[in-house]
């Protein structure tokens, strides 16, 4: 207790709060909404309004604007989401320095990744390394965006460009071709397909222009400047479904079509596109064991695969 007054003492008053507050402080910046918070703090949504209504009061000042649409953050919010952020990120390396290999195969790696990569190549192979070590929580998020390794969305992320901002380290994981394909069956029932120009008489199967999370999938381009999909998804799984039924022609991964032999490429020989998947880890992370022996599984099972991904034709376009 201060006795006298000095500029002391209101700062110590200030800086009293309860560091564990910040915790919820940043899920709640993170998800924007309390009951989104609230499962990723283990808790229920009253008391994640208590810590942060806490921390706004031992500071003096409103976090976030609240709205029907959630919480959104003030210009003093996003001051302390940085200062929060590096806290994170020493609490982090200090576990990883700190405790060693005693913790280091267990608790949860989340692992972000395209829908293809993630879903159809890495999610079929990654029981392996679920039976290896049964101490580690695996967690594939598996959806066409961005992943924030800053914000602790993911612990491994693999992405189609290499990061070139942020304390990141990134590694190249595995070119993959791409080629355009139709159904056996839409091939007997739709006219032939001799040359590019050829494309603008058939549906074409793809992403939603506005919607693409990567210009690296921005592949129509790369058949025709005139040419747009008349069925598009964000997601590739949609797309491979409908190529699949018979409803057009779609460019896909090659390893996804690997062994589907009602699945044609067309125009391989003048069609065909390359791509690369990049591995990318947060500095802050990279020394933990449980993230190394994930991303060393992962670069193994790529490795095994490489002549699925790299099933390369004839020219390649970039």
């Amino acid at each position: 207790m201060c006795l006298i007054a000095h500029p002391l003492c209101e700062y110590h008053h200030i800086m009293s709060f309860d560091w564990d507050d910040l915790r919820y402080f940043l899920s709640v910046a993170r998800a924007g909404r309390l009951t989104a918070a609230a499962p990723r703090m283990g808790t229920d949504h009253a008391t994640v309004s208590r810590r942060v209504r806490a921390l706004e009061e031992r500071l003096g000042a409103a976090l976030f604007t609240r709205s029907p649409r959630g919480y959104t953050l003030t210009d003093m919010d996003e001051r302390l989401l940085r200062y929060a952020e590096e806290m994170e990120s020493t609490s982090a390396k200090i576990q990883n320095d700190i405790a060693g290999e005693r913790l280091s195969l267990s608790g949860a790696v989340r692992i972000g990744a395209p829908d293809g990569f993630g879903a159809f190549f890495l999610a079929p192979r990654i029981g392996e390394l679920a039976r290896r070590n049964p101490e580690l929580d695996l967690q594939i998020v598996a959806m066409p965006r961005i992943f924030s390794l800053s914000k602790r969305e993911a612990d491994i992320a693999i992405s189609l460009s290499r990061p070139e901002r942020g304390r990141l380290v990134s590694r190249k994981l595995t070119d993959y071709s791409l080629h355009v394909y139709a159904s056996r069956h839409y091939l007997e029932r739709h006219p032939a397909i001799t040359g590019r120009d050829d494309f603008s008489d058939h549906l074409l199967i793809g992403y939603i222009s506005e919607l693409i999370f990567a210009p690296e999938l921005d592949y129509i381009t790369h058949i025709g400047e005139k040419l747009s999909p008349r069925l598009s998804s964000t997601n590739l799984f949609a797309q491979l479904r409908a190529t699949m039924a018979g409803t057009g022609l779609c460019i896909l991964p090659d390893f996804m079509t690997s062994g589907n032999s009602d699945l044609v490429r067309v125009l391989p020989e003048e069609i065909e596109l390359k791509r690369t998947f990049w591995l990318t880890v947060h500095e802050d992370v990279r020394e933990s064991a449980r993230v190394r022996t994930a991303i060393r599984f992962i670069v193994s099972a790529v490795e095994e695969a490489r002549g699925e991904f790299m099933n390369f034709h004839g020219s390649v376009e970039e």
